[in-house]
């Protein structure tokens, strides 16, 4: 029975520290201005059912309520092969799969090295596969930040195309061409599903549900409303591009007046799980009353709460919307 409860305890405590690792890295964001944009681009009905699914991913906003939520998570859960195109993973996902299953059995051969007990191997399995996982949310980071760095100059680029007699979609080729990657993949994507027969403004809009990025939703409006009422499009181009810029340097200002608080945050969450193992090992009888005591495992469950609740709080704190 014992087992059986540090079992469960230690579940919990890597929950509560990948929900808070998730809370601090922005997980949770969610940005009104977002929203607008996508009411703003929404179109007419889908004609066909791909692009049903593709307008269901742009407009989340529709779905409301507790059971939007549940079913918005379940569609996520059921699509983490999306996360490999966004990050441009050379892996496969059924190699990748397979990696997570071998670094979950060397979190257990770690745990049995270092001498824990026997109740602990599933935590160390959960945090062994948990890091490819990491590595992939890393990149798909990376590439993310990567993109919107580049999209200014490659908004400039479109417009200077549109300037000397281009059309959009040459402008989306020239973009694709002269511009390193990631961006240039993803214009050059957008180029060729157009010669294929798709619209310019669908096109854009797959390229939003690959790489979900507020300044390009921008774009992707601006093509959208140009389209229906007119216009020069490449003087809204200049116009978005210098908003994106003067974002960004606000955005800098941000980081450096919530750097302490962040940091905070990070060391708040790892502590107590730190302390936790360091006082394990330096006294193991000390540590094993909170499993084998009632007061200890309320104690515990109530610190995973607070955990959860204190990183949420924390982020919300420090991430200031530009």
């Amino acid at each position: 029975m014992t087992s059986l409860i540090i079992m469960v305890a230690a579940f919990f405590g890597v929950t509560a520290l990948i929900v808070g690792i998730a809370a601090m890295s922005g997980a949770f964001d969610s940005s009104k201005a977002e929203d607008r944009l996508a009411v703003m681009t929404r179109g007419k009905k889908a004609e066909n059912e791909a692009e049903g699914i593709i307008l269901d991913e742009l407009f989340p906003e529709a779905k409301a309520g507790l059971t939007g939520a549940i079913n918005s998570l379940l569609e996520r859960i059921g699509k983490v092969s999306r996360l490999f195109d966004q990050a441009d993973c050379p892996i496969k996902p059924e190699t990748f799969y397979g990696i997570c299953a071998g670094c979950g059995f060397l979190g257990v051969v770690g745990t049995m090295v270092g001498h824990a007990p026997i109740p602990l191997y599933p935590l160390g399995a959960v945090v062994g596969a948990a890091l490819p996982w990491g590595w992939l949310l890393f990149r798909r980071r990376s590439r993310f930040k990567k993109f919107s760095k580049q999209l200014p100059d490659a908004l400039e680029l479109i417009a200077r195309a549109l300037r000397s007699g281009h059309s959009l979609a040459a402008a989306l080729h020239v973009v694709g061409e002269e511009m390193p990657d990631p961006i240039a993949m993803e214009f050059a994507q957008v180029y060729e599903e157009q010669n294929l027969g798709v619209g310019v403004e669908q096109a854009l809009k797959s390229m939003l549900v690959r790489m979900p990025n507020l300044d390009l939703k921008f774009f992707v409006t601006a093509v959208a409303i140009q389209k229906q009422a007119g216009g020069d499009m490449a003087e809204i181009l200049d116009k978005i591009g210098y908003i994106i810029r003067e974002r960004f340097k606000i955005m800098g200002q941000v980081q450096a007046l919530t750097g302490e608080g962040r940091i905070s945050g990070v060391v708040l969450m790892a502590l107590p799980i730190a302390l936790f193992f360091a006082v394990y090992y330096l006294n193991p009888t000390y540590v094993m009353l909170l499993f084998t005591e009632a007061i200890g495992r309320k104690m515990i469950a109530v610190a995973v709460v607070l955990q959860i609740l204190g990183a949420i709080t924390i982020k919300k704190i420090v991430n200031i919307k530009i």
